[in-house]
């Protein structure tokens, strides 16, 4: 009995214990005046995101006053000099999903706290903590930076509300700028995208991915399109070769054998994929060719498509296209002439129309 009545009393004091802590926090509400925020972008397959606090400017003198100039002692904390915390509440948070150089350095993935100082003269600091957890600046410690450099601010059109937002978006790069107040702060951010994607296929070919063809194929094609690595690219196309030979992963490994100057190669591959092409693939290769200014090899192919399949207005039709564009309207103009001629579809009796006004045969 007596073991019951401790047991019992053990588990009351329990339950009073969490819900004196439950009533201690009370209840989640919205943050005033202050709201949360998140922004992320996305950088090749790479993630930015910012977690922050947003203070309005409220009709306060913001620089120099609000926001000292300059590294400033907290009233609270450790009281050594900090940078601004750049938002409120709880440290503004940058965390990158992979290796990163913001401003030129060297930067590894992770969540790090994002401070900035402001001085009376357009520039600043940019400091990346590895104290992500903190609340605010009151415990910065400088010798916990893995990131302090200079940037230069902007003026910017008035922005009540502290806003984090990227521009300037490129392949490998962004640009993070807090605005506030009518002053911007731009952090260049960039990634290795190719590498990093690279690193990311042989991942994830080593699991279900890799039991297919497309798999490799998709990988030798990034490869290919984007010039990035092509001895690791014709590894992937030969596998996608070998699982199934078809016109996509040959002409995918010819476009790499080409890309390292093996001439003989590329053409004895590229003429075994136009074998297997249907008229649907050889003419979205020979437009490929086409946005890649390679005028000649693109009308080599859309004429090939007109002997294979020569009563499909279609062919003539993209055919008639390339020598416009080359400037060979004799020869446009008697594609344009025989596409319509076989009675083609509304589109495609359209686009032949337009090209031959445009080159004064109608």
């Amino acid at each position: 009995m007596k073991k019951l009545f401790t047991l019992v009393s053990f588990i009351a004091l329990t339950v009073i214990a969490t819900l004196s802590t439950v009533r201690a926090q009370g209840i989640t509400t919205p943050r005033v005046p202050s709201p949360a925020a998140k922004v992320s972008q996305t950088v090749g397959i790479s993630t930015v995101t910012v977690t922050y606090s947003r203070p309005s400017v409220k009709g306060r003198i913001i620089w120099g006053d609000l926001v000292p100039y300059g590294w400033n002692v907290q009233n609270f904390g450790n009281q050594k000099p900090a940078p601004w915390r750049a938002g409120a509440n709880e440290n503004t948070v940058i965390e990158f999903s992979h290796n990163a150089k913001v401003e030129g350095h060297n930067v590894p993935a992770g969540r790090y706290g994002l401070f900035f100082t402001v001085y009376d003269n357009d520039s600043s600091e940019v400091i990346l903590s590895k104290d992500s957890r903190s609340w605010g600046s009151f415990f910065y410690e400088a010798d916990h930076d893995q990131l302090r450099t200079s940037i230069h601010l902007r003026s910017h059109p008035m922005t009540e509300l502290l806003t984090y937002d990227f521009v300037n978006l490129t392949k490998n790069s962004a640009e993070l700028v807090l605005n506030w107040e009518m002053k911007q702060f731009p952090v260049r951010i960039e990634f290795a995208v190719d590498s990093i994607v690279f690193a990311n296929a042989t991942e994830e070919l080593k699991g279900p991915i890799g039991f297919n063809w497309q798999g490799y194929s998709s990988a030798a094609n990034y490869s290919l399109q984007n010039k990035s690595n092509p001895e690791q690219g014709l590894k992937w196309a030969d596998r996608a070769v070998t699982m199934n030979k078809n016109f996509n992963t040959l002409i995918t490994k010819a476009g790499l054998l080409q890309l390292q100057g093996k001439t003989t190669e590329f053409k004895k591959t590229q003429e075994e994929a136009l074998a297997l092409g249907t008229n649907a693939e050889l003419n979205t290769y020979g437009y490929q060719l086409l946005n890649a200014g390679s005028m000649d090899e693109a009308i080599y192919i859309f004429k090939m498509n007109t002997e294979k399949h020569p009563e499909d207005p279609n062919t003539w039709d993209s055919l008639g296209e390339a020598y416009a564009l080359k400037g060979d309207k004799e020869n446009a103009i008697k594609s344009f002439q025989k596409s319509l001629s076989l009675d083609p579809p509304e589109a495609v009796k359209a686009n032949s129309t337009k090209y031959l006004k445009k080159l004064g045969a109608m």
